[in-house]
């Protein structure tokens, strides 16, 4: 089995991160976006966040939150890391790092070759970059499209930082989107969903083994 690490996002039940735990999977995601099929309240990700076990890292997935909002999910939920899924400044990154002394993911969306200089100045204050498919015009949600974009734009590149690959992966293309980018790193929701935020546990693991 390779290292590849992955993580699946918008948990939302204990069967959820139990599927998740199973098969081997490094990180759960939990989304706090109101507008997402994915949106779990504090209280209710409370809940599943205490089923995960020791060693799978939970992931508070935000949208350009502001601090009352953060406060009230990081007192709630028990977590690991933050995952900035906004329009976040480099400053707000470093802010909220040291105000939850969390680990903090940046999410940078990419549609060509222009949208990767923000990678780098980004790497610097992030813990972690997360590399999606910037959304289409007028998309309600800033990811969890299930869009893939261009992942010949990564080959050979490197970042200060490590980085993960997300934007429509599959358990049928995942193998080759790492092959192509050389991606550590993997995220997915939608595409191991039956219907919108409803996960499907054969996917789940079908995606990891096909990761790995």
């Amino acid at each position: 089995m390779s290292d590849i690490r992955v993580k699946i996002c918008g948990m939302r039940s204990v069967a959820d991160v139990e599927a998740v735990a199973r098969v081997g999977a490094a990180y759960a995601g939990f989304n706090f976006f109101p507008k997402s099929p994915r949106y779990l309240a504090p209280a209710q990700a409370r809940e599943v966040a205490l089923a995960a076990p020791i060693g799978l890292a939970k992931v508070a997935l935000t949208v350009d939150a502001d601090d009352a909002w953060l406060d009230q999910i990081v007192d709630a939920v028990p977590l690991d890391m933050l995952q900035l899924h906004g329009h976040e400044s480099p400053a707000r990154v470093a802010e909220l790092r040291a105000r939850y002394g969390l680990p903090v993911m940046k999410v940078l969306g990419v549609a060509d070759e222009s949208d990767l200089a923000d990678l780098v100045e980004y790497s610097l204050v992030a813990d972690q970059l997360m590399i999606d498919a910037k959304p289409p015009k007028g998309a309600k949600l800033p990811g969890g499209n299930g869009i893939t974009f261009d992942w010949r734009l990564l080959v050979g590149r490197k970042w200060l930082k490590p980085w993960m690959l997300a934007g429509g992966l599959t358990p049928q293309n995942v193998a080759e989107a790492i092959r192509l980018t050389g991606a550590r790193q993997v995220d997915v929701a939608s595409g191991v969903e039956s219907a919108p935020g409803v996960k499907d546990a054969t996917m789940i693991s079908d995606f990891v083994k096909a990761a790995q």
